[in-house]
């Protein structure tokens, strides 16, 4: 076995921001000190994103609770400006995509995922039936506007990657930043992308609404083997290691509940997850979100632990096309932990 809201894009960036879910009581306060409490914050690229289901999953399910800590989820509409966030203080953890990781430090920053919640990067590339005809493979990329949910976010990095991989070099196709749901369908339908890389739920909307067509589906690790060349590490909990360190006992219990999570995401119909989730996520209805859920779940873990040539792929595929890490050293030991996974159970 193994999802976007009507918000103009000016509002989703500085909206979204603003959006808290409480797993037990009200907000915590500002700034990221409110851990000496059991108090958590964690910014996740667009909560509602299938990619990234497990974080309000595992409030759903009451998991944080039943280790002790009480999570605040913020939410952004990229995984880039979460990661902002992160650098800033502002929050203690980022439910976002592991490459992340690898970016930060060759910019000085030492950030590691302690939870990998996917081996595969849960993207979809798709076309828009006008340019289909033009855009059969990433060869075609030269001279398009593609969509992405952010500059710098993973689906900028992915689709430069797949461009440079396919003879097309980044200055030769055009990233347009049109986030994801109701804005990247509406940037699709008016032509002011000729398609781009997006996930579900609004995959499985532009698929409904007849606005395109799949290109390359890297939902499944066989995906992600055939577009990326290995398995891609994507989805994850990521902190500051320096915190990390400092608080291993919450990282533990964080990882407790997440991996509780992931278990039973493995052992539930995608109907039965689908039903545990806020009903305004299923913006295009019930069934269609719960084969958007399908759809994705390939990609998940069920352990929680970083995949064996995982974070190697992911160098390989950010030194493609990125100048700042091409001829850095990046120590990938540093970027990840799978010490407190290995201990839930």
């Amino acid at each position: 076995m193994r999802t976007a809201r009507k918000l103009p894009a000016a509002l989703a960036a500085a909206g979204l921001a603003l959006t808290t879910l409480t797993a037990c009581g009200g907000a915590s306060g500002a700034g990221a000190s409110d851990d000496a409490n059991g108090k958590i914050k964690i910014m996740v690229g667009g909560l509602d994103k299938v990619i990234y289901l497990p974080a309000r999953l595992t409030q759903q399910l009451g998991y944080f609770e039943d280790e002790g800590i009480h999570v605040t989820l913020l939410t952004e509409p990229a995984g880039v400006q979460a990661t902002t966030s992160l650098v800033s203080g502002d929050v203690q953890g980022v439910v976002g995509f592991y490459d992340h990781t690898l970016d930060l430090q060759v910019k000085g920053k030492q950030v590691e995922s302690v939870v990998q919640l996917a081996h595969a990067p849960g993207e979809v590339e798709v076309v828009s039936n006008k340019a289909a005809g033009e855009i059969t493979s990433p060869k075609d990329f030269k001279g398009k506007k593609l969509g992405v949910t952010g500059l710098g976010s993973s689906t900028d990095f992915l689709t430069k990657y797949l461009a440079v991989k396919n003879g097309v070099q980044t200055h030769e196709f055009t990233p347009v930043a049109v986030g994801a749901g109701q804005t990247f369908l509406s940037a699709l339908q008016q032509g002011s992308i000729h398609g781009g890389m997006t996930t579900d739920p609004t995959v499985a909307q532009i698929l409904d609404k007849n606005l395109g067509k799949v290109l390359l589906d890297m939902r499944t690790p066989e995906g992600s083997q055939k577009a990326l060349g290995g398995p891609y590490p994507s989805s994850s909990l990521y902190m500051n290691r320096d915190w990390v360190n400092s608080h291993k006992e919450t990282v533990h219990k964080l990882a407790n509940a997440f991996v509780k999570t992931l278990k039973w995401m493995s052992t539930h119909t995608p109907e039965q997850i689908a039903a545990k989730m806020p009903a305004d996520y299923a913006q295009g209805g019930k069934k269609l979100y719960a084969q958007a859920i399908k759809d994705t779940l390939p990609m998940f873990t069920e352990d929680g632990v970083m995949p064996a040539d995982g974070p190697a792929t992911v160098e390989r595929v950010l030194k493609a096309f990125n100048p700042n890490l091409k001829n850095a050293t990046v120590d990938l030991k540093k970027t990840y932990t799978s010490e407190f996974v290995k201990k839930s159970g």
